[in-house]
């Protein structure tokens, strides 16, 4: 029986593989997010949503760095949506398979979700990479995810 995910597009991933051997054990969407459930903490959500970051809402504030992981792994293009708080939001689009590993924080509004595909991001803009705090939490998820998958070798 398969898992039933909660993520945006999840039922639609299923023919998204990996471009690198990196991550062994990490083929698919689905093995992506299942290996980071345990990695997402409070520690890798954005500094400002910190506060709101718990287990049972382990996503929250891992929406860029997860896009990009995403996008090492299965290439496409990762973009963004606004948000209320005037931020934005990333999620991945591979092959025109659009899916969201970190939808699930915006709990009941994840049905508002508007995912239309007109704010390409680029990891080295000022709203990403260029940012030392975000640069470091995406190593330090890459870093995790390659233990951990190695790990499992």
């Amino acid at each position: 029986m398969q898992k039933i995910y909660q993520f945006y597009g999840w039922k639609n991933v299923g023919d998204i593989v990996e471009k690198t051997d990196e991550y062994p054990g990490v083929h698919t969407p689905y093995d992506l997010y299942d290996r980071l459930e345990n990695i997402w903490s409070a520690e890798t959500c954005a500094p400002r949503m910190r506060q709101d970051w718990t287990r049972e809402n382990k996503t929250m504030g891992q929406c860029s760095i997860t896009a990009f992981l995403a996008q090492d792994i299965f290439g496409g293009n990762v973009f963004a949506m606004p948000t209320d708080n005037g931020g934005v939001h990333c999620y991945n689009v591979v092959d025109g398979v659009i899916f969201d590993l970190t939808s699930e924080q915006f709990l009941d509004k994840a049905k508002d979700l508007v995912y239309d595909m007109t704010l390409l991001q680029d990891r080295e803009s000022d709203l990403h990479f260029k940012k030392d705090e975000k640069r470091a939490r995406y190593e330090s998820i890459k870093n995790e995810l390659a233990r951990v998958c190695h790990i499992e070798r």
